[in-house]
């Protein structure tokens, strides 16, 4: 049965500041086209650990942006603190010592870092494999592996080396002492049943047997306790479940469903009110004992990444944790607001993990994960089918005039397709870094090669010819008409080419993709840590809609824009 949860975006100012533009006031600007929002922009990027410093804001590791935000709990001000330029790539987790550093666990690198109250950079260690749940007990700093098989150590900022207080963790996570001064943590799942693991272990902090203490959780991502030293236990599923267990009083277990997609972390504060954050939609949320939910900062699209439109006018867009719909009118399209945003937030139908490119097919959504695989994914049922692994961080994908998949496998450097027997079979090779394709009305394959600068079309015995060049970074891809068009994600513009004269010309600028304006991000984290996913490259995904317009995958600001064309453009 399919799952689906409604977010909303009660709270989202009207001039929609966004982690592109915190003023809100930047437009795409374009003669030709009209850009209107699908869905408010996120400020967030993701969040994954959170926790309250010394100033009494809230703290939020996110591990897609590979940056820090500070957040204020009563107005909602987002304040970057460790930028995406910083010395850390991939902040999971964080903790406060007693002397207010802040501990960052920085997982794909494999490092834990101190940033002093004068925010100053100190590598505490390069040991640990995956560094992910990390607490503090007054001086003490604890930190645990996200690992099959992996270990809850001791660090010492001042020096020494590591002391491994236990091993064999299922995927180590956010972890915190308990009143009875034991450290508690998930096995947040295992490799046999990835959905039943179901279990919280504590260990005394100085060492001994790890003890199990709660069995039968669902889906548990992480530990938390409240003032009064109730313990309660995160889900990572789509329903949004919080189990409470009262394991120093009566022992009772209640659970509680809150709707909130993809639960990652949790803080209380002096007055006891819980505030949790989600890995999949990024926001910060006040969660009520009842389940009763206040955002703080409105949840959202984490990307997005591949974008399309189905047969009945329904968008959907590849989010890399999860299957999402930005939220429409009943007739299927924005209101007209004056920022053009729309009325509502996003629907998540499903959590499909680490899904980039995206396009529709009938009644049915092919995907590709930039972890290997290509997949068939059908929205009424909820089934995913495999249709090829193993692949080099395949991205773009399109459906080939005779119904093969087409897949832009990027650091293969190829271009395959994979037929209904889930055959693969390369139509070029040796290219260097090709993102997206698109088929034209003849069925000509395209291709954008995002470091060559250029868009090629695949010939015959799978040569090659130059469509167009000098392009910045242009990713996704798609065509209407005569006309091709690519996101170049260098200069931030929409490029159309003509198929029949090769002349091209810019149609919009300003958009929002990729890092803020500014800010050059440090080199990017691996793809893969120990085994495990790492951090996947941005992707602007581009689709062409049925009535002539264009969808695209406005990832600097976490939108869908949907740009149609102006009265003046469709006169000549």
């Amino acid at each position: 049965m399919r799952e689906t949860t409604a977010e909303t975006t009660a709270g989202a100012t009207a001039a929609c500041p966004s982690r592109f533009d915190e003023t809100g006031g930047r437009r795409p600007v374009s003669t030709h086209w009209e850009a209107r929002r699908l869905n408010p922009p996120n400020r967030l990027w993701g969040s994954n650990g959170i926790a309250f410093g010394p100033d009494g804001r809230l703290y939020v590791a996110q591990f897609l942006a590979g940056q820090i935000s500070a957040v204020d709990p009563a107005t909602g001000d987002v304040e970057v603190v460790v930028p995406m330029d910083s010395p850390v790539q991939s902040p999971d987790d964080l903790a406060f010592g007693a002397d207010g550093s802040m501990y960052i666990s920085d997982l794909v690198p494999g490092r834990v870092w101190r940033r002093s109250p004068r925010g100053e950079y100190t590598l505490v260690s390069g040991e640990v494999v995956n560094p992910n749940g990390i607490t503090c007990v007054g001086d003490r700093l604890f930190v645990n592996e996200m690992k099959p098989g992996g270990r809850l150590l001791e660090l010492f900022p001042d020096g020494g080396d590591p002391v491994v207080l236990t091993e064999g963790l299922a995927l180590g996570n956010a972890m915190q002492l308990g009143p009875d001064g034991h450290l508690y943590y998930p096995h947040m799942m295992s490799g046999q049943n990835p959905l039943l693991t179901g279990q919280v272990w504590r260990i005394p902090p100085d060492g001994g047997a790890p003890e199990l203490v709660a069995d039968d959780v669902h889906q548990p991502v992480a530990v938390r306790f409240d003032q009064g030293g109730v313990l309660h236990v995160l889900s990572r599923g789509v329903e949004g479940i919080v189990t409470r267990v009262d394991l120093h009083g009566s022992g009772s277990r209640t659970l509680v469903t809150s709707g909130v997609v993809g639960l990652d972390n949790a803080a209380f504060d002096a007055e006891n009110r819980m505030y949790v954050s989600s890995y999949s939609s990024g926001g910060v949320t006040e969660m009520h004992p009842d389940g009763r939910i206040r955002e703080i900062v409105p949840r959202g699209l984490d990307g997005p990444y591949g974008v399309t439109i189905d047969l009945g006018g329904t968008v959907y867009a590849a989010d890399h944790y999860r299957l999402a719909t930005p939220a429409v009118t009943h007739e299927g399209e924005p209101d007209d607001s004056p920022d053009g945003t729309g009325p509502g937030g996003v629907t998540t139908h499903n959590l499909l993990h680490f899904h980039h490119g995206l396009t529709a097919d009938g009644e049915l959504l092919h995907f590709t994960s930039q972890y290997g695989t290509v997949q068939t994914y059908d929205p009424e049922s909820g089934t995913t089918r495999e249709r090829a692994a193993g692949l080099q961080r395949p991205l773009g994908i399109a459906v080939a005039p005779d119904g093969r998949l087409v897949v832009a496998e990027t650091d293969a450097g190829r271009v395959v397709a994979v037929d209904d027997g889930d055959t693969v079979t390369v139509l070029a090779e040796g290219l260097d870094h090709p993102v997206d394709v698109a088929f034209d009305r003849s069925g000509r394959c395209y291709v954008s090669e995002e470091r060559l600068g250029a868009v090629l079309r695949i010939e015959e015995g799978g040569r090659t010819a130059v469509v167009a060049d000098g392009l910045g970074a242009p990713q996704g891809l798609a065509v209407l008409g005569d006309e091709l068009f690519t996101v170049e994600t260098g200069h931030r513009s929409l490029r159309a080419i003509s198929l029949s004269t090769g002349e091209s010309r810019t149609e919009a600028e300003d958009l929002p993709v990729g890092p803020p304006p500014g800010v050059v991000p440090r080199t990017e984290p691996a793809l893969f840590a120990d085994g495990m996913p790492g951090v996947a490259v941005r992707f602007a995904g581009l689709a062409a809609t049925p009535d002539g317009g264009l969808l695209l995958s406005a990832n600097g600001e976490g939108t869908v824009l949907r740009l149609t064309r102006t009265e003046a453009a469709t006169a000549t």
